[in-house]
């Protein structure tokens, strides 16, 4: 990714503060969305990391990684598979429990929609502290597939996400495009 594009990402994310709740920085990306070149140099940048990587499949996490990934799936001519939390697919699914910092919750995908010989790349917004991204690996490894890897447009790193996959990654590469 050059500088340029890098600083025009950058410039559309806009920080609000005390959201959700006081003393949250909250990383709103929807003018990067509604900017049509900002969003098309994202989907650019996204689109030829599942080329570098051979991608057959993109994996976009519910629910702001539907928006990044399929226009990538799209523009890479690949097919687009949403995981959504648990409930919200119809059909036989595969499902995934993952520990959050207070709870549990839960993700599934169809299971039809991953095969062996798929290589998936798992697209989201934002990295946190990884439990959502590490269950998305195991539920395309559980469909037989192989994790081509990961790419965020964020990655809150003091929240150490990046640690959490390591292991899940089992060598597939993480990209952030942008780290805070």
């Amino acid at each position: 990714m050059t500088d340029e594009t890098l600083g025009l990402l950058l410039s559309r994310i806009k920080d609000v503060p005390d959201y959700p709740k006081p003393g949250v920085m909250f990383k709103d990306i929807t003018p990067l969305l509604a900017d049509p070149q900002a969003f098309a140099a994202l989907t650019g940048v996204l689109t030829e990391l599942c080329g570098r990587y051979g991608a057959t499949k993109i994996v976009g996490l519910e629910a702001r990684g539907f928006i990044l990934a399929a226009p990538v799936a799209v523009q890479a001519g690949v097919g687009f598979v949403p995981v959504r939390k648990a409930g919200k697919l119809p059909g036989a699914t595969l499902r995934q429990a993952y520990e959050l910092e207070y709870g549990s919750a839960e993700i599934e995908v169809h299971a039809e929609d991953l095969a062996p010989g798929d290589r998936v790349m798992v697209i989201d917004d934002v990295l946190a502290t990884g439990g959502t991204a590490e269950a998305s690996l195991e539920l395309i490894r559980r469909a037989g597939a192989e994790v081509a890897g990961v790419a965020v447009l964020m990655e809150l790193g003091f929240l150490a996400g990046r640690g959490r996959l390591e292991r899940a990654l089992a060598g597939a590469p993480l990209d952030a495009l942008i780290v805070v």
